[in-house]
């Protein structure tokens, strides 16, 4: 995997091939950058990054001056892969071992952006589950954004607050949006 812009811009990172994970590809993640850069100022942004695996996304935000960035995986060696990268770049991550539900259920934290990546073979109740969760939770700050990454045979469209779907090869990102609003 590749850091796409930013200060490390071209930066290849190598993880381990024992790690259980999936990294977003550099095209999905080039294509899903490009709308959050029309959205957001990078530098002002609180990141919360699910699933985070290699810690991708993660790196590719602090890349762009991104300098709140929390990861969680449940996965100990992902986490260490990610804290150890994230010093050796000099990055902001705070990396988190936890199973996301429970630390949605009790995340001490509201985000700019959330973005989750888990297991395409989630069924699709388990990737809604996740906007259920950011949306109870209130974890969104006002104009939030969680991003859901799939496969392209998951629709996660019945989603609270949900708006739009961008494909990008076989990765779907679901976008919903905080509108501040209250129901």
């Amino acid at each position: 995997m590749r850091i796409i812009s930013g200060s490390n811009k071209g930066k290849r990172i190598i993880a381990p091939k024992k790690l259980p994970v999936r990294p977003t590809t550099d095209m999905a993640k080039e294509g899903l950058f490009n709308i959050l850069n029309n959205h957001y100022h990078f530098s002002a942004l609180s990141i919360l990054d699910l699933f985070s695996g290699t810690g991708n996304i993660s790196y590719e935000f602090a890349s762009r001056g991104t300098e709140k960035i929390t990861a969680v995986d449940g996965n100990f060696e992902c986490v260490k892969f990610i804290k150890k990268t994230a010093a050796e770049l000099d990055y902001p991550i705070i990396a988190i071992k936890s199973d996301v539900f429970k630390y949605l259920e009790k995340a001490p934290i509201v985000a700019d952006v959330i973005f989750a990546d888990p297991p395409y073979d989630f069924s699709t109740e388990d990737f809604l589950k996740i906007a259920e969760l950011v949306f109870e939770n209130n974890l969104l700050s006002e104009d939030g954004m969680l991003i859901i990454e799939s496969g392209k045979h998951t629709d996660l469209s019945s989603g609270p607050n949900f708006v739009e779907k961008r494909g990008y090869g076989g990765s779907v990102f679901s976008f919903f949006y905080e509108t501040g609003e209250e129901d």
